[in-house]
């Protein structure tokens, strides 16, 4: 079953339809087939899925956006140390194919790193993706090979919003547990 088949004849909701709320066990067996539809086969080889192989996903930022009541995004995000810097890794993002371009990524982004990085402690979100999509959601460029990951990973796609307008810039090193 993937998400997209269930939703086939869905109409297009009204934007202010968009809801948040947070993951569910309910949920489990919905995001796994949109994580395959969003990521295919090689979705277990990617640098971020390896990242949360070492780290468990904190579940209070782990979210749904729906549309008209129906699910359409998921995010989940997980706590990370760069160098004794506190953050979390979000991802994986994943919207519906049926209800892509209609603003619940995006919504989904504003909310979990807003909360991230209001955490006591919490300097940076990161994630792996296309600055076109996400630097209007305040993420910067991270400087060059500065974050090594446990995996291969396209250095010009690591990127990262902060509070701090240096982060981009001074934040470096190997992906690591959160210092408590």
């Amino acid at each position: 079953m993937t998400p997209s088949s269930v939703h086939a004849s869905a109409r297009i909701p009204e934007p202010e339809a968009l809801a948040i709320r947070l993951e569910t066990p309910d949920d489990e067996e919905w995001i796994e087939a949109l994580h395959e539809v969003s990521f295919g086969p090689g979705r277990f080889a990617r640098a971020a899925f390896r990242v949360r192989e070492r780290f468990a996903v904190d579940p209070a930022l782990c979210f749904i956006a729906e549309l008209d009541g129906v699910r359409a995004a998921s995010v989940k995000m997980t706590p990370i140390g760069i160098d004794g810097v506190n953050g979390y890794l979000l991802g994986p993002l994943m919207t519906d194919p049926e209800y892509r371009k209609q603003g619940a990524g995006r919504a989904l982004v504003r909310h979990v790193c807003e909360l991230a990085l209001a955490r006591e402690g919490v300097s940076f979100v990161l994630l792996v993706g296309d600055l076109a999509y996400y630097g209007p959601l305040g993420f910067e460029q991270v400087a060059l090979g500065a974050i090594t990951f446990p995996g291969p990973v396209d250095p010009a796609r690591v990127l990262v919003h902060s509070s701090d307008p240096d982060m981009a810039n001074t934040l470096k090193g190997t992906i690591g547990r959160f210092a408590a």
